[in-house]
């Protein structure tokens, strides 16, 4: 997995960009060559790949919007444990979430229906009982 907006996402893409550009396209006059170039298309693409991504487990306690920056936050209070540090991180973690779910929803044709299936029918209702 390759996190998005992360410097890991930026070097693969960096890679494959530098990949096709060396890429030779010359002599492209039957078949057998045509293969042979997707070969290394798939080549590249690959180790690219394989040296930009991250093993993770994905569990029922895994967080979709977690970033890199959530990360670096929680490391820079786990090494300080100052408080200030601790509110820096709940505000990364506010910040990264809203953007995580406004994104959600905004992708959505009907967004109550989105909103309903990110946190369930009840919790949707509650947001609303403020009106009534």
């Amino acid at each position: 997995m390759i996190p998005p907006k992360s410097n890991h996402e930026k070097a693969f893409i960096d890679k494959v960009i530098l990949n096709f550009k060396y890429l030779n396209t010359n002599n492209m006059d039957d078949v057998v060559k045509l293969d042979c170039m997707v070969k290394g298309i798939d080549h590249f693409i690959n180790q690219a790949w394989k040296g930009n991504t991250k093993k993770s487990r994905i569990s029922k306690h895994s967080k979709q919007w977690w970033l890199d920056e959530c990360s670096q936050a929680l490391n820079n209070y786990r090494n300080s444990r100052s408080l200030e540090n601790w509110k820096n991180f709940k505000k990364v973690i506010k910040n990264v979430k809203r953007l995580y779910f406004n994104d959600k929803t905004r992708r959505s044709p009907i967004k109550e229906r989105a909103v309903m299936r990110c946190f369930g029918y009840r919790q949707f209702l509650f947001s609303f009982s403020f009106i009534f």
